[in-house]
């Protein structure tokens, strides 16, 4: 029997925790949908990842209200994707005047926002059934420039100073998209790596750079963070534990891209390389929050990637059925 959709059928709310990490940073998790991270300055707070909906940011809001009454002037949008940025506008009320992205995630936006926010509204239904406080597009206010460091490129660094601590943020190189930005409190070690890094839950990787991501990760291992909000999953408190959520991602997004580049040299049909990728896979992972969602798309730019391409194609809600039907039979 097919399996339902995308996320069609996960219609459960989750139990969300809002955690101190350290004098000044938060983490807004929720059992592996996505996370948001809360940075409080002594004058301003920042938020990274405005959640799906405005509607879905009150309760993050309500939950900084708690323990702050400072603007929060700041949102960093640490890629592109709908579920992670259209929230964005809920933020003006509460002081919201800047809305920061990378080069990369600007023109990611410009090339396939629309689409991508078509497509994943179709996927969540849960985290997008206040759709309609949507008003259109996240648009940055504030673009860092480009630069790869794993190509020796020397990246763009923005210090926002909150008020008793600065936040760097920039782009460490491609990985889960060619845009990703992460934000950094280096004088409290803690790390804000937006889907550059899971942990328990799927690595989404329909629009990722596959042979570059473990490279970005060891750009961000190097920091030697002592704790992590992840784009899905736990917050990890210590080094150690920091370690293991990079490795998490690491072994899957190599794993599927051996898997991916062993289907395209054998000439596989998409649907013969999700059969082998699930060889590997499902024994480790098949048991974390929206694997069988994430599967399909991950394989998809496996093998597309393995076989050439390069710069992900657009996935439109149209392309996500099509390819849903032909993997789930």
């Amino acid at each position: 029997m097919s399996k339902a959709f995308a996320s069609q059928s996960d219609l459960a709310d989750k139990a969300i925790t809002f955690e101190q990490l350290s004098a000044h940073c938060w983490a807004y998790t929720a059992e592996g949908d996505p996370n948001s991270g809360v940075i409080i300055g002594e004058q301003f707070i920042m938020v990274s990842d405005a959640t799906a909906t405005p509607a879905m940011a009150q309760d993050l809001i309500a939950r900084i209200r708690t323990v702050s009454d400072k603007p929060i002037k700041y949102v960093l949008l640490t890629h592109y994707h709908a579920v992670r940025v259209l929230g964005a506008s809920a933020y003006r009320a509460e002081g919201a005047t800047e809305v920061i992205a990378s080069q990369g995630t600007y023109e990611l936006i410009v090339e396939r926002g629309a689409q991508d926010m078509q497509s994943e509204m179709e996927r969540f239904p849960r985290l997008f059934r206040n759709a309609e406080s949507v008003p259109g597009l996240t648009w940055p206010t504030m673009v860092i420039a480009g630069g790869d460091p794993t190509r020796g490129e020397v990246p763009g660094r923005l210090v926002i100073d909150l008020g008793g601590v600065k936040v760097q943020i920039w782009h460490p190189g491609p990985g889960h998209t060619r845009g990703d930005t992460i934000a950094w409190v280096e004088e409290e070690k803690v790390l804000f790596s937006g889907d550059l890094v899971e942990y328990e839950a799927g690595v989404y990787t329909g629009d990722a750079q596959l042979a570059e991501w473990p490279a970005t990760l060891e750009v961000l291992r190097v920091l030697k963070a002592e704790a992590i909000v992840p784009g899905r999953g736990e917050a990890m408190k210590g080094a150690a534990n920091v370690n293991k959520a990079l490795d998490y991602t690491k072994r899957w997004v190599e794993m599927l891209f051996a898997a991916g580049k062993e289907a395209a040299a054998a000439n596989m049909s998409l649907k013969a390389a999700m059969d082998h990728t699930r060889h590997s896979m499902d024994p480790v992972f098949g048991h974390v929050f929206i694997y069988e969602h994430c599967l399909p798309f991950d394989v998809s730019r496996a093998f597309d990637e393995a076989s050439g391409i390069k710069h992900p194609r657009i996935w439109t809600a149209a392309r996500d059925k099509e390819m849903w039907a032909a993997l789930q039979g």
